[in-house]
């Protein structure tokens, strides 16, 4: 596969009298209204590209970003699982707010249409906003027809342009959805979903595992679409039905032509990725592309898409215009319902790095995730050690685009712009990473909030072989010591926990 290097900004050397390079990056003038694109990679864990310590698979766009930009080791998805995540990124709200949860396929739009959001805020500045790939927030008001125009979805919350995979990959229905109306779908086939009893007559996993390209678990045994069995009841629809292989292809085309429609006004693009979700299917050119099997060649497909869209930018002559953001929605899982063989091939990859826990967790790799700003000729290769959550994404993107937005309106977000463009070290003095249980974090220090005796380990996330950080006494860990959260500290040190405690539920007792 080849990869077209990314244009690198060259700094002039300092001389004599010339002030140093510090004051020069601090003087400089941030662009206008740039462009933005933020990558949402899915489920991808701290270690799991190379800047960040992969092995297994190789990640040279990723890579190249990281070394012209900035990254960032201390920055953290708003939750440790997806929709809560999308949900707080969109908002600028923590996700328990809402009660925000991992949705079913056909659950209602998650965010009220009267909600200020992103792309509403940067609209305010003349930017045209769309978001491609999964979405996982929600559509309609609950009994969707989707044979007819689906709505409230991405255009009731300010974007102007979506393309979709409705919930998940691993969920039904497995169709395309282009603003309000699925793709391809022929009236004389109409959709039907279940999400109770089955419908239709499309072989079901838990009844014919021989069809399956791989097994899964009974959660993941229904309908089968492409080989695959997924959660959910799905009849009708064959001429719309996605091929799970063509993911990059198809978002890739979408993206790129939002963005030459865009191309003389600011843009901002959510490229939200399916990879590296369960059902992993990557495309035929990947396949074999790492040691890991399936979960790594997703890497390396994830890795190529981002680099396809960067080349359209560049080739666009966009690129010292536009804001880059790479990052992910929570840390990592590997066994998360298929047998795909992500255990058995890991080999030495960490794919949450030194971090204990995973996806669902309250322990750091639930949150810390690979987190990377490029943006050439205003942000300047280096390393963060800031302490950042994509909470603040809505302020500090607004504040960017010159938006003005009272503080209801930014709700838990801060304007961390200048740590994100790596102008100051300074970030959050406290973050809230929300999990199955509470966390707070400071710059030393990690606190969990106790649950009670009966959810300390709920049974179906031992299937996941992840730990979950739930515990029914408190958790200190010293972070900067202790990064791997192995020494509970708690009760030699009851000031901080006490500390903590309190800005904790200083939080969670708002009503913003």
């Amino acid at each position: 596969m080849q990869y077209r290097y990314i244009k690198t900004f060259i700094l002039l050397a300092v001389v004599g009298g010339l002030v140093s390079c510090q004051e020069q990056v601090q003087k400089r003038t941030i662009v206008e209204k740039p462009n933005i694109v933020i990558f949402y990679v899915d489920d991808l864990g701290y270690g799991d590209v190379g800047c960040y310590g992969a092995k297994g698979v190789q990640t040279p766009v990723v890579d190249r970003l990281a070394a012209q930009g900035l990254r960032m080791t201390d920055a953290h998805s708003g939750a440790s699982t997806c929709t809560p995540s999308r949900y707080s990124l969109l908002t600028g709200r923590y996700a328990f707010r809402n009660q925000a949860a991992v949705l079913p396929g056909d659950a209602p739009l998650l965010i009220d249409t009267a909600q200020i959001t992103l792309p509403k805020l940067l609209g305010r500045a003349g930017y045209r906003s769309a978001v491609v790939g999964k979405w996982h927030l929600g559509l309609g008001n609950g009994n969707i027809d989707w044979n007819g125009s689906v709505s409230p979805g991405p255009l009731e919350i300010g974007f102007d342009y979506s393309y979709l995979l409705p919930a998940t990959g691993d969920r039904v229905p497995t169709v395309y959805l282009e603003n309000h109306e699925v793709v391809n779908l022929d009236p004389n086939d109409p959709i039907s979903v279940s999400y109770g009893a089955p419908i239709g007559d499309r072989p079901l996993g838990y009844e014919h595992p021989e069809l399956l390209r791989y097994g899964a678990d009974r959660q993941h045994g229904e309908t089968i679409v492409n080989g695959i069995s997924r959660i959910g009841y799905m009849a009708g629809g064959e001429e719309a039905l996605w091929v799970d292989e063509e993911f990059p292809e198809v978002l890739n085309q979408k993206a790129i032509n939002f963005i030459q429609e865009s191309k003389d006004d600011p843009f901002f693009l959510f490229y939200s990725f399916h990879d590296i979700h369960v059902p992993r299917l990557p495309n035929e050119q990947f396949q074999g592309a790492s040691t890991m099997g399936v979960r790594g060649d997703a890497i390396a497909q994830m890795d190529w898409t981002v680099g396809q869209i960067l080349n359209e930018i560049e080739r666009l002559g966009l690129a010292e215009n536009t804001l880059v953001i790479f990052t992910s929605d929570n840390g990592p899982v590997l066994n998360d319902g298929y047998d795909d063989q992500a255990v058995e091939l890991l080999g030495d990859h960490l794919p949450g790095g030194i971090y204990r826990g995973g996806k669902y967790s309250a322990f750091e790799a639930g949150t810390r995730v690979p987190t990377i700003v490029y943006w050439p000729g205003q942000v300047q290769p280096a390393v963060s050690e800031a302490l950042f959550t994509q909470v603040d994404l809505m302020a500090s993107l607004s504040a960017l685009a010159g938006v003005q937005a009272t503080g209801s309106e930014l709700s838990d977000s801060q304007n961390q712009l200048e740590a994100m463009l790596g102008r100051s070290a300074q970030g959050r003095k406290y973050m809230l990473e929300e999990a199955y249980t509470m966390a707070i974090r400071s710059k030393d220090w990690k606190y969990i909030a106790p649950v009670p005796a009966d959810k300390a380990y709920p049974a179906w996330l031992k299937d996941k072989d992840v730990e979950g950080g739930m515990d029914t006494i408190p958790q200190l860990y010293h972070v900067a010591n202790d990064p791997s959260e192995q020494v509970n500290v708690a009760a030699q040190n009851p000031e901080v926990v006490a500390e903590l405690t309190n800005e904790l539920n200083e939080i969670l007792k708002d009503n913003l």
